[in-house]
């Protein structure tokens, strides 16, 4: 039996593993909420500046989430301090309210597309700063605490293009 489970935690560490991912950081919100003010920051260095890569944020959020999309603020801020700032939505759930992403229960995981097949043309420390920007329907004051999302995170893979 033990052998049996060795060789199914070996098959599951196997596929597991992504010989594109560069590199993967999450961040914990305040008791599964996300404060407008709270801004996710991730720093990376020691980039390729030849390869493509796709950049990715990931976001973690529980059965309390009460929308069925997400805007957010994107910051990617290069090493010679230019910046490039994005507003953007995602969704997160069907229209009938099937969550979208991967995970077992009421906990989802959603790998969202945000940059493609970009180059890093400059060595150094380059920043990405997120935030939520959720409003309701006829608000014009944000979401203060956006509910149900338990970490938010970055991801940048080899483009394969």
């Amino acid at each position: 039996m033990r052998s049996i489970l060795s060789v199914l935690g070996l098959l599951v560490a196997m596929v597991s593993c992504n010989d594109e991912l560069i590199l993967s950081e999450y961040k914990a919100t305040d008791g599964g909420s996300w404060n407008k003010d709270n801004t996710m920051a991730f720093s990376f260095s020691e980039m390729d500046t030849l390869q493509r890569h796709n950049l990715f944020i990931t976001v973690r959020n529980d059965a309390t989430y009460p929308y069925s999309n997400l805007f957010l603020i994107a910051e990617l801020e290069s090493p010679t301090g230019e910046t490039i700032k994005d507003t953007l939505q995602y969704r997160m759930a069907l229209p009938d309210g099937t969550w979208l992403g991967k995970g077992f229960g009421s906990m989802k995981e959603n790998k969202l597309w945000y940059k493609e097949n970009i180059i890093f043309p400059t060595s150094g420390v380059y920043h990405v700063r997120l935030s939520q920007a959720m409003r309701k329907n006829g608000s014009v004051n944000g979401v203060v605490n956006l509910k149900g999302v338990t970490d938010v995170g970055f991801e940048i893979e080899k483009s394969l293009e």
